[in-house]
């Protein structure tokens, strides 16, 4: 497996949690929250602090399935 499509494993849909929106890894945290904090200009090390379950692959994910 090459480390884009490990990285969007990292992004999970649910039906039932969250509206169906994408998550990272299961977790009620949707990839456009961390979107959105980036472009607010929100510091990556803010955010994991933030979002203690957080690893900084999960941004790289959130980035990869925006791109």
């Amino acid at each position: 497996m090459n480390q884009q499509q490990e990285l969007l494993n990292r992004i999970t849909y649910n039906p039932q949690q969250c509206g169906g929106k994408p998550c990272i890894r299961g977790m009620r945290i949707r990839v456009t929250d961390i979107l959105e904090m980036l472009a607010l200009n929100v510091e990556v090390s803010e955010i994991l602090a933030d979002f203690p379950d957080l690893e900084s692959e999960d941004i790289q994910a959130c980035l990869l399935l925006a791109a």
